[in-house]
């Protein structure tokens, strides 16, 4: 039994009820919703007294909260996780739209018009941000990694790629590494990543990182944060995603305070924080969404992403995503994405 199905089977059918209308009514809305209108909306035969006692108990264990002392309830991220996963019933996509998105992802595109197409159809088909990643088509194969102490706390990353060539980067440290140490992070990421693409030596760094954090050492952590950073800038001169409609964020009131869109803004512009979210995805299978801040990055913590890989010839090329508020209609994003993604890949592999 998964966290959330124990959480749900802790919620007896009426709580549930109530919580998925209030979810529902909010995603519509973006309005607190008292006891007396959740009672009348949820078509369950109780009085507002009793919505508010199940209200109280709902924010008790963290799937609601009052935005006001004198208004009704909102959802929480726990809220919505909850009604993701067990509550949602995804819309089918009419015919219109499928033929729409078959249309405008014609493989007669170059390959940065197909990005560009399905980043702007993201965007418009959700009236929210569109996020697409550029194919890794050039092979750049890492042969050897050394690393060697500079001051400042900055260390020089030597990278011997494909057959001779070499690339320097400068990387800055939390703290002064000696040689000893520097050469151990070194063996140990040799060990873990030679003889594979840059691309996939960052998605297999991220994916160490995240398996294995409670059991690293410090110096197997630091080998790690080490790679994740030099890795991360491969290909630094190629752009890295196309982003479409991020001024659709702007619409949405909870999104619309200057301080929180400045973050948002500068999150798409800096890149790194948003494509190492991206490739955590492209280490999953399928849909993946983070709702609030489940990203892990504080400019994400009033938004979702709702994410999915493409493949060409059944090996993944990169993400797409959805970026909006985290009262999105998940039911309407989520299908979107997926269609997205299947004709984007299909399209790359007729070129």
């Amino acid at each position: 039994m998964t966290l959330n199905d124990d959480l749900n089977s802790s919620l007896n059918v009426r709580a549930q009820q109530l919580l998925k209308v209030l979810v529902q009514s909010y995603i519509t809305d973006g309005q607190p919703m008292g006891s007396r209108n959740l009672a009348k909306m949820s078509e369950l035969d109780i009085s507002p007294a009793t919505v508010r006692n199940v209200m109280a108990d709902l924010e008790e264990m963290g799937f609601v909260e009052a935005p006001h002392t004198s208004a009704g309830r909102i959802p929480t991220t726990k809220g919505y996780r909850l009604f993701v996963d067990t509550m949602l019933t995804v819309q089918p996509l009419t015919n219109d739209l499928v033929t729409r998105v078959s249309k405008d992802l014609t493989s007669n595109l170059s390959m940065n018009g197909l990005v560009e197409s399905a980043s702007g159809l993201l965007s418009g088909l959700t009236s929210m941000a569109g996020v697409v990643t550029l194919p890794k088509h050039d092979r750049v194969e890492l042969r050897q990694i050394e690393f060697l102490p500079l001051s400042d706390k900055r260390v020089l990353a030597i990278l011997i790629v494909n057959q001779k060539e070499v690339q320097n980067r400068i990387i800055h440290t939390d703290r002064e590494y000696n040689r000893s140490e520097l050469e151990q992070a070194a063996n140990y990421l040799n060990e873990l990543c030679a003889g594979q693409d840059l691309v996939m030596a960052r998605q297999k760094i991220l994916q160490e990182l995240d398996n294995v954090r409670e059991n690293m050492n410090e110096l197997m952590q630091s080998a790690v944060e080490m790679g994740e950073k030099v890795f991360s800038d491969a290909n630094p001169d190629e752009p890295d995603y196309v982003v479409v409609g991020q001024t659709n964020l702007m619409e949405y009131e909870e999104l619309s305070d200057i301080y929180k869109l400045r973050g948002l803004f500068d999150a798409f512009n800096q890149k790194r924080e948003f494509l190492n979210l991206l490739d955590r995805c492209i280490c999953a299978e399928g849909i993946q969404i983070f709702i609030g801040q489940e990203s892990g990055y504080k400019a994400l913590d009033d938004c979702s992403v709702v994410t999915s890989p493409y493949a060409v010839d059944d090996e993944i090329m990169g993400v797409l995503a959805v970026v909006g508020p985290t009262r999105m209609s998940y039911e309407r994003v989520i299908p979107i994405v997926d269609l997205t993604a299947k004709l984007l890949g299909e399209a790359l592999n007729n070129k």
